[in-house]
């Protein structure tokens, strides 16, 4: 999908214009600037939301800082190791998913859906934006909890400038009505969707994505409320339009190729996938982003012929800040030569302990004439992740059709009504899917039939429900490594893959604000100032302290 860069440009810098007159709370002021643009095409809006999703910069970085060493897939880098490989609470960093997740996509996609929410004309955009504005919160309040929603974004509109924080339950029960609702409000013979980075303004895939949402929310409230998410689910599965039944249905932000710099400009430029960016990193050479131990050890134990496609040793010296080229790809090397690789494991920095090198042949050979490598014993046996992962236009995945294959298993293994495939058969369908899935949007090598048989043959789903739903969401992180909310908020909800504390791995006298992998992020701080009332009011609900440790909702049988 290709869309012309000027036309995008002009409308981010729209905008960005626009988010004055649609801020958080606490910037009050900034609802009543008289130098911000009152009206926008709100397709314009939507663009901007979906691009916001990955392309903002400092918004993802709470994913390379938190997520992903809470779901143990990377570790090793500054970032990841000293915040959440360490359990260091920052609420600075913390606080993005809040304070620019508001200000930015829930501010647009608010003002958007309350201008068109009564013409006629716009029935179709009115339905999009209700469907990624509860996409969009859905990230928020499972990072958070109980969070502002049926309040949210309307200080310039209503002037609501201390929002009510709603009970998680409650945000959860309209999630499936505006669903609902937004399915059965779109109509072929009206408005077309402009500008969509997503499905190009295809109603019958946002149909899909709306009904494959419910399933990923049945799913998620299945411990807490097993009746609700049945009939929920059952009713996705029946909804107009269907749910994904192809990875042409994939829910996919499509981004563009730009520049690697980490100047001011990146900040607000969300044409690129910023994730990607980040995981690229501002110091490539001395801060690349390396595979945690768990999910290193997941693939190569299991032999996962996706091992070597996600993980390769580098050396990493001639790398620039501006490209992630002029890698030293040694991993073969290290195949033939039969090297160990060793992962960094929970908790550890990429020098603790400093890895055991080996004699590498092409360094020695390449140093021989190029002065820029400086070659003694190679220390790059500590896998990282390969450089296409580190695209500036890779996609920021939303929702794909591997997922809701895992769903489905998960809801046949509960005896939910869910059609006539065994658990196994979507277990299979959903793991050959994710596999696919690799090729088909990062350029990875294809997995053959026969790769994929071994691999499956030696790897069964079980024979146990216990076993088949460990194989489940096993397999569902390993295919969220990319979609970090998700892939944290599905190993909270299932339980699976069993993650040990870094503590149990030598790190306890490091990590400073507890020793369990935290199951919530903390509220802003601003937020005890500024919206007092509702902020002491949540608080109260969850025992009176704002604990990363207090578990959301939907997570509390846990």
């Amino acid at each position: 999908m290709k869309y012309n860069k000027s036309i995008i440009a002009i409308m981010l810098t729209a905008c960005t214009s626009f988010l004055g007159a649609c801020s958080d709370s606490y910037l009050e002021d900034m609802n009543t600037d008289p130098s911000k643009a009152d009206v926008i095409d709100p397709n314009a809006q939507l663009t901007t939301a979906q691009l916001q999703t990955y392309g903002r910069l400092d918004m993802v970085d709470i994913y390379r800082n938190y997520l992903s060493a809470f779901n143990q897939q990377f570790m090793g880098c500054w970032n990841t190791t000293f915040h959440g490989g360490r359990h260091f609470i920052d609420n600075n960093i913390m606080g993005y998913g809040w304070t620019l997740g508001y200000t930015g996509a829930v501010a647009n996609l608010v003002d958007a859906e309350y201008r068109t929410k009564d013409d006629p004309a716009k029935v179709n955009i009115n339905a999009a934006l209700n469907i990624y504005r509860v996409y969009i919160m859905s990230v928020i309040t499972d990072l958070y909890g109980d969070v502002p929603y049926s309040e949210a974004g309307k200080g310039y509109l209503e002037s609501l400038f201390t929002p009510r924080y709603d009970e998680q339950k409650d945000i959860y029960d309209d999630f499936f009505k505006v669903l609902a609702a937004a399915v059965d409000q779109f109509d072929a013979t009206k408005d077309e969707l402009t500008s969509d980075v997503i499905y190009d303004g295809d109603i019958q895939k946002w149909k899909k994505f709306a009904n494959s949402l419910r399933l990923r929310f049945a799913m998620r409230i299945s411990n807490v409320d097993p009746e609700r998410a049945r009939q929920e689910f059952e009713a996705a599965l029946a909804a107009d339009g269907g749910v994904f039944t192809s990875s042409a249905d994939d829910a996919l932000i499509h981004y563009m190729e730009i520049s690697y710099s980490f100047g001011s400009e990146s900040y607000s430029d969300y044409r690129g996938n910023a994730y990607s960016k980040v995981l690229y990193g501002n110091d490539p050479a001395n801060n690349p982003t390396y595979l945690c131990s768990t999910f290193f050890n997941q693939l190569y134990d299991t032999k996962d012929p996706r091992t070597f496609r996600i993980a390769r040793c580098y050396y990493d010296g001639l790398m620039s800040t501006s490209s992630p080229d002029n890698r030293i790809d040694l991993t073969e090397e290290m195949i033939e030569k039969g090297i160990e690789f060793q992962p960094c494991v929970p908790g550890a920095f990429s020098w603790e302990p400093w890895p055991t090198g080996y004699d590498s042949d092409i360094l020695k050979e390449m140093a021989e004439t190029n002065p820029s490598i400086v070659y003694s014993v190679s220390r790059e046996v500590e896998p990282k992740l390969a450089t296409t992962f580190l695209m500036s236009d890779n996609p920021g995945v939303v929702m794909t059709y591997s997922e809701v294959m895992f769903l489905m298993a998960e809801a046949a293994l509960k005896g939910w009504s869910v059609g006539s495939m065994s658990v196994e058969e979507y277990y299979k369908t959903g793991v050959r899917a994710a596999m696919t899935f690799l090729s088909d949007n990062y350029d990875c090598e294809e997995i053959t039939d026969e790769e994929f048989d071994e691999y499956y043959s030696n790897n069964p789903i079980g024979y146990t429900d216990e076993q088949k739903v460990r194989s489940i969401n096993t397999q569902a992180w390993i295919l969220h490594f990319l979609n970090p909310a998700e892939c944290w908020a599905n190993v909270r909800r299932s339980g699976y893959p069993v993650l040990k504390s870094p503590a149990e791995y030598g790190f306890e006298q490091y990590l400073t604000d507890g020793k369990d992998i935290p199951v919530r992020f903390c509220y802003p701080i601003l937020e005890s100032s500024y919206n007092k009332q509702s902020y002491d009011e949540a608080l109260q609900r969850m025992g009176g302290q704002d604990s990363w440790y207090t578990h959301v909702w939907w997570d509390s049988v846990n």
